[in-house]
């Protein structure tokens, strides 16, 4: 009886994490979408919410949570934007690539400096295979802070999606994401499960 009882306590502990991290990652990605704006959505992302992914170092529940709430997060965001259908795009494959990131976290959690690098490739090579067929369908693909249009060459634009989204995924996940992660552990906050 009293095994039964400390796994539903166990479980219900979980559903409650994994609830506030997707809270907290869905808002703090709506509010980083409204102040960034095309920073936060476009073809070079420095999605500032992302940094809150390290918590998966340290938290199974974070698995889901994140999933959750970038699938949250997404859809707000298609209702927003006005994206539509092409939008789904964005909740069904953005959501892909932060769950990939936060299992190869998990699975590497012991290797900090690893774990956190799984957000990096899983967004860099996902998200740059569908952001351009939505850009695209939203009547626009030019390099943010040039002319440089890259419409119709999609060989182009998943490559420069690569890379401009690997750098702005790990500038966010490094620059913030391990500093956040530091602070946590320091304040007691990061319990490994």
């Amino acid at each position: 009886m009293e095994a039964s009882l400390s796994k539903r306590k166990l479980g219900t502990r979980s559903l409650a994490q994994a609830g506030v991290i997707a809270a907290v990652y869905a808002a703090a990605t709506l509010v980083c979408m409204l102040v960034l704006q095309g920073l936060a959505w476009g073809p070079v992302q420095f999605r500032i919410s992302e940094a809150i992914c390290v918590v998966a170092v340290f938290s199974a529940p974070a698995v889901p949570g994140l999933t959750l709430g970038c699938i949250i997060a997404n859809f707000i965001n298609v209702a927003l934007s006005g994206t539509g259908l092409l939008g789904m795009l964005d909740v069904v494959f953005g959501s892909l690539a932060t769950f990939l990131g936060a299992l190869w976290c998990r699975k590497f959690r012991s290797k900090p400096l690893l774990a956190i690098g799984g957000f990096v490739v899983a967004n860099a090579l996902i998200v740059p295979a569908y952001l351009p067929i939505m850009l695209q369908g939203l009547g626009f693909y030019t390099i943010p802070f040039t002319s440089i249009a890259l419409d119709g060459i999609y060989p182009l634009m998943y490559l420069f999606g690569v890379v401009a989204i690997g750098i702005g995924e790990a500038v966010v996940i490094y620059a913030l994401g391990l500093p956040l992660l530091a602070a946590l552990k320091r304040f007691g906050l990061a319990e490994e499960e």
